[in-house]
């Protein structure tokens, strides 16, 4: 870090986008009832729902994890958004998201409730609170961290946590999501914007060269199919692994979950993940393409963390620098906004409503409120750990592969079988859990150096068959549980005529096929 400096012009664009940002935030508050607080009152446009879910899904795992996996095992990484991303969003968006927003719920747990019982939602909501809060929270300080600690090196990273926590509170705590959501939409543009000018940087100050050399030479770098034996990505995992996390990072994840649950139609949300998705497939050369040139570029950098900051810090002049500092910044403080609501709403909803019922929605908000400061608290905290771990990434995605597939298989089971009910569900969750933790301490002993990418396919395999052996020995669930909760193909079908007369730009399933080519034109470009 020694080798970076910084005028003090981008130091005021940093200090003055943070307040800009904070002002906004508040500016757009919403916090009068819990409709409002936690849902945005479920007024939003299709372009604003995907603007807010694709800023807060620009977490730090794939600002900053993702270009430094790039910069080590290249462009394979990207199969991350690209079947655990584009691909899970179409299926989200056509079978998971209308039985989500026509139950009407506040939080993913609670669909879990509605189609099982309450055992299945508390659990999933208690593993959610615990995941947010340790992986997401802590992830997105942490990286922000790294980033001001290139401004300033003698800080304390504790101390650097604890300010940008603060700042990320300041407009989500009174405001709620409609204040994250209104931050998001103006750090997602700044985001994309910043992230094309580095990527035109590094492409015209040789970098394409270099691309292009190393798709002439076939090197594997610039391949998204790798072999069997690839320790980042074989290309088995990508089929079988990566759609299951996926899922549950697009499909069960509050964080996420909640930006689409705040869209005022079926429609307008599910157009919002489309949209989201074509932004997703731009990570490739905005975000992807520069980690892999860094190699060319810095061929020193031993921390991944550090590749997408030395890129910003080395390679863009006054002025510019400042503005990608500030994309940087507008992605994970987006990513922690949004965290942080998505977590108070899960605990005020799913616990504290729970336990009391005559609560109105000035004591939810209140209750809401308080949820964040102790989230947030306990998030930085933890934070500083993090630097324990090789990267972030690894941090996340190895994490996830044992917290997903048991509620992704809980999920599906249950939306696409009537015959799946609460005892079968709540016992594969926990049989999940348990073999989870198993995997965790003895993974080595049992299978070998297995890739975690095959382990997914085998807990959630596992979690089902739990699931749908259990549940025939009771009786089936009650007509009332499967209303709005479980897939209808009639319905589906009906819904497919009546879309023949809808113009592609109102045809969501027109989006999804889009987007189905358009990431299978790019396996075949780089395969």
């Amino acid at each position: 870090m020694n080798g970076f400096s910084i005028g003090i012009f981008d130091i005021i664009i940093i200090g003055l986008y943070l307040v800009f940002i904070t002002w906004w935030g508040l500016r757009h508050a919403k916090g009068g009832d819990a409709g409002s607080y936690f849902l945005a009152g479920r007024t939003m446009p299709w372009w604003v729902v995907g603007l807010s879910l694709f800023a807060a899904s620009i977490s730090s795992t794939t600002l900053i994890g993702q270009s430094g996996d790039a910069y080590h095992t290249g462009i394979a990484v990207f199969n991350y958004n690209l079947t655990g991303g584009v691909v899970v969003m179409v299926f989200f968006a056509v079978f998971l998201l209308p039985l989500y927003l026509k139950s009407g719920i506040f939080t993913i747990p609670e669909f879990l409730e509605k189609r099982y019982d309450r055992r299945s939602r508390y659990y999933f909501s208690a593993i959610s609170i615990i995941g947010t809060v340790f992986l997401d929270a802590a992830g997105a300080m942490y990286a922000a961290a790294l980033i001001i600690k290139l401004i300033f090196p003698a800080a304390d990273l504790g101390l650097v946590i604890c300010i940008f926590a603060l700042l990320a509170a300041s407009y989500t705590i009174p405001g709620g999501l409609s204040s994250a959501i209104s931050a998001e939409l103006i750090q997602a543009v700044i985001l994309i914007a910043g992230s094309i000018i580095l990527t035109v940087v590094c492409f015209t100050s040789g970098g394409g060269e270099y691309i292009a050399g190393l798709m002439q030479d076939g090197d594997t770098a610039v391949k998204l199919i790798r072999p069997m034996q690839d320790p980042a990505t074989p290309w088995l995992g990508l089929f079988i692994g990566m759609p299951i996390s996926g899922l549950y990072f697009w499909a069960n994840n509050q964080t996420l979950v909640q930006r689409v649950l705040s869209a005022k139609s079926v429609n307008e949300g599910r157009k919002g993940v489309m949209f989201c998705g074509f932004l997703t497939l731009l990570t490739l050369f905005i975000i992807i393409f520069p980690g892999v040139i860094a190699r060319n570029f810095f061929p020193e950098i031993d921390n991944p963390d550090m590749v997408y900051p030395t890129m910003v810090m080395k390679l863009l002049p006054t002025g510019l620098l400042g503005v990608l500092l500030s994309a940087m910044l507008a992605a994970l403080m987006s990513t922690l906004s949004a965290i942080l609501n998505s977590a108070s709403t899960l605990f005020t909803m799913d616990f504290y409503a729970q336990m009391f019922p005559k609560a109105d929605s000035r004591k939810l908000v209140r209750t809401g409120k308080i949820a964040t400061v102790v989230i947030l608290v306990i998030a930085a905290v933890w934070a500083p750990n993090i630097g324990r771990f090789d990267s972030l990434l690894k941090y996340y995605q190895e994490m996830i592969s044992y917290i997903a597939p048991p509620v992704v298989a809980a999920f599906l089971t249950g939306i696409f079988s009537r015959r799946a009910n609460a005892n079968g569900a709540f016992a594969g969750l926990i049989s999940g859990l348990v073999l989870a933790v198993i995997l965790l301490f003895f993974r080595e002993d049992i299978f070998g150096n297995m890739h975690f990418l095959f382990m997914i396919p085998i807990l959630f395999t596992f979690s089902v068959c739990v699931i749908l052996a259990v549940s025939r020995f009771y009786p089936a669930p009650a007509e009332s549980k499967l209303e709005n909760t479980v897939f209808s193909y009639s319905e589906f079908k009906e819904e497919g005529m009546e879309l023949k007369n809808v113009s592609f730009w109102n045809n969501y399933r027109a989006w999804g096929a889009g987007l189905i080519l358009l990431s299978a034109l790019l396996l075949i470009i780089f395969s």
